[in-house]
């Protein structure tokens, strides 16, 4: 029996539900079961061992045109073997810089070209889980699911209200399957990872652990449809970002009901574009809101693939799915946003030490040998122009350094990392010019400028001070990039960064710039010009004089 097809009365017959992913539990479960170990075992490697051969005979026999047989063929192998599987695949259909065409015109088909279940198996879910008929329910829902996916399918309905929604349903047996799958690959991950290739060690089963944590809180529709309300709320302001609502009076662990989001693919670039919509603009949208994720909610979607992301009619980008979240503490949000800044300014001491902070290296690391490696990787990635750089290009380089040096993976940036190549990979099908941090650091740098946090200021003053000097060139190099961003507003910058300099907690950068205006006995008005030239446009001298006033009458007020 396959899991597309698993009868009702099947459901967690074998493995009761958690609401937390315990690894001991499941293996102690497993392994008094090794029966449904074997047999799920023999299922992959049966398929996988088939695939490999014809790949090797079609190569022998010099095939021609091959590639689009064996490319369905490994469609059907990761939808048979179920929503871990397809979750793999839905990954790597999201990058056209490394899949071979043909493959990836297969793959993307898992996003939202999944076999659904029976009807009624998944009519008689809603009725258990809401424990009502579905003609009370919803006025109208369509007679067949609109869209299938990995964990579940979705009806468009109407509510009694009149509101359009989508009631996503869960398929049956799921944790049966994802929980013997993620037995397996936490068994492999523990006998394999010290003949890889890498530095991971133990660190490799903690990340099969993040991941299983969360796909087990991905098949919770509670708390998805928390997240959803979490992840609107910190994008409340922002008017580029559609989140549909939720209904909660119509929803339970294994049903959400939420708003119908009328849309387009993020992949279907010629739609996008015959509706007046700007393929780069959508992008940037996207991107920027992947960094606000990251940098100032600390609260991301570590599952951006194009089936859970739309352009709206409206040039909105809505997100429709929110099961796989993660959450960032503060400090870590701040030294990733360092980072960015340091690998831009190419300070690869400083990159190497927050390295250490995240993770990566252990504190006991000698990171002076690090450095120049860092440095000779990392800076032919960028080559001196921001717009050269790509996460791509620093995934396929930063590789080569882990066979030598000891760098791991911690777990909770597995999710980071594959967020960002989803991210860049979905940019790319829209804009094959696509630069993450032609579009990330203009909006890093802003946040740096803006200095909204103690902690943001701090890190400014770490960038604009090094080996005990005000760093001009760091300075311009911020503002031109900040500046390049359109929605960046110099006015509040300004009196923001005025505010600080004057204040008792600028004191130390304060110091550092009057000894770099006067260094030498003599007064350095280029630096200050040059300054001017980059800003002169968005500031008059009249708004400096009405800002210095608006700050020198907070200052007055503070003291008193």
């Amino acid at each position: 029996m396959t899991w597309q097809t698993a009868k009702l009365h099947n459901l967690n017959l074998e493995i009761r539900r958690q609401k937390k992913y315990d690894a001991h539990e499941i293996a102690l479960y497993y392994r008094s079961r090794p029966w449904r170990v074997i047999k799920r075992t023999i299922s992959i490697v049966w398929s996988f061992g088939w695939f490999f051969i014809n790949i090797q005979w079609d190569k022998f026999t010099h095939k021609k045109n091959s590639k689009k047989k064996r490319s369905i063929q490994l469609r059907q192998i990761l939808t048979n073997l179920g929503p871990t599987f397809i979750k793999v695949g839905q990954a790597l259909s999201t990058r056209p810089d490394l899949i071979h065409p043909d493959f990836l015109d297969e793959l993307v088909k898992l996003q939202d070209q999944l076999p659904s279940f029976d009807n009624k198996i998944a009519f008689s879910i809603i009725e258990k889980s809401l424990k009502v008929k579905i003609d009370k329910a919803y006025k109208e829902i369509s007679p067949n699911p609109v869209a299938a996916a990995s964990l579940g399918q979705v009806y468009r309905a109407i509510l009694y209200t009149g509101e359009e929604v989508a009631v996503k349903v869960q398929r049956a047996n799921l944790e049966s399957i994802l929980t013997c799958d993620l037995f397996l690959m936490r068994l492999v991950a523990s006998k394999l990872s010290r003949f890889l290739p890498l530095n991971l060690k133990h660190d490799l089963t903690l990340i099969v652990d993040e991941f299983g944590s969360k796909l087990l809180e991905e098949i919770d529709y509670v708390n998805e449809g928390k997240n959803a309300e979490k992840f609107a709320s910190n994008f409340q302001d922002d008017a580029d970002v559609k989140v549909p609502k939720i209904y909660w009076a119509l929803s339970s662990d294994r049903i959400l009901t939420l708003e119908w989001i009328q849309g387009y693919k993020l992949t279907n670039t010629e739609q996008i574009k015959n509706a007046g919509l700007d393929p780069y603009s959508i992008v940037k949208i996207g991107v920027i809101s992947g960094l606000k994720q990251l940098l100032e909610h600390g609260f991301f979607h570590a599952d951006p693939h194009p089936g859970n992301l739309f352009a709206t009619h409206d040039g909105r980008m809505a997100f429709i799915d929110f099961g796989m979240m993660d959450q960032l503490d503060n400090s870590t949000k701040e030294i990733i946003a360092d980072s960015v800044v340091q690998l831009i300014n190419e300070d690869y001491d400083a990159l190497a030490k927050d390295f250490v902070k995240l993770g990566f290296l252990t504190p006991d690391t000698d990171i002076k040998p690090i450095i120049p490696a860092l440095e000779k990787i990392l800076g032919n990635a960028i080559t001196k122009n921001v717009n050269d750089f790509n996460f791509k290009t620093i995934t396929d380089d930063f590789s080569k350094l882990v066979h030598k040096y000891p760098f791991r993976l911690p777990a909770k940036f597995a999710l980071i990392i594959r967020s960002l190549i989803t991210q860049e990979g979905l940019a790319l099908s829209l804009d094959p010019n696509f630069k993450l941090v032609e579009i990330a650091y203009p909006y890093v740098a802003m946040q740096l400028l803006a200095g909204g946090t103690s902690q943001l200021r701090n890190r400014l003053s770490e960038i604009l001070i090094k080996d005990n000097k005000f760093q001009w060139s760091r300075l311009e190099n911020m503002l031109a990039i900040a500046s390049s961003e359109e929605k960046f507003n110099l006015l509040p910058t300004a009196q923001l960064g005025l505010q600080y300099l004057f204040s008792d907690e600028g004191q130390y950068l304060r110091h550092k710039l009057l000894l770099a205006l006067t260094e030498d006995d003599k007064l350095h008005i280029e630096e200050v010009q040059r300054v001017w030239s980059i800003i002169s446009n968005d500031l008059y001298p009249q708004q400096l004089m009405i800002i210095m006033i608006n700050v020198l009458q907070k200052l007055i007020a503070t003291k008193a």
